[in-house]
């Protein structure tokens, strides 16, 4: 049995760290991944002759080391690919309902874009020859 998954999108907030009671640091945040739209087989185009996206939002979990590197380096827009698998919540509400909810929990975050500078002034090398 697999619960893999594998996302690749942009970073639609900045990344929000929290730490728990326990020592445990974990970070949010929400990935966009789009798709054309499709018609009876044929990708629909807007009146200016543009592909029409299909735009679906995933929430993303990271913890201790993952959770600190992402909350440092990525930010909006960012583009990342998201190793991990899917986790499903239930909890009751104060009213008594009962709700859901629906997570990914990431084992790896590449980046597909630069990360952001370091904001403690000093500087980080990148290479500019890193095929992206």
């Amino acid at each position: 049995m697999q619960n893999i998954v594998i996302l690749a999108g942009n970073i639609g907030q900045d990344p929000e760290a929290r730490t728990t009671q326990g020592g445990t640091r974990i970070t949010h945040f929400t990935l966009a991944t789009s798709r054309p739209r499709y018609t009876e087989g044929k990708v629909v185009r807007d009146s200016e002759g543009r592909r029409v996206q299909d735009t679906e939002w995933h929430r993303i979990t990271c913890f201790n080391g993952l959770g600190k590197t992402v909350e440092e380096y990525c930010e909006k827009g960012m583009k990342v690919l998201v190793r991990g698998r899917i986790h499903y919540t239930k909890w009751t509400d104060n009213e008594g309902v009962d709700r859901y909810g629906c997570e990914i929990i990431a084992e790896t975050v590449d980046f597909l874009s630069r990360a952001k500078p370091v904001e403690n002034g000093g500087s980080r090398e990148m290479d500019d020859d890193i095929p992206f």
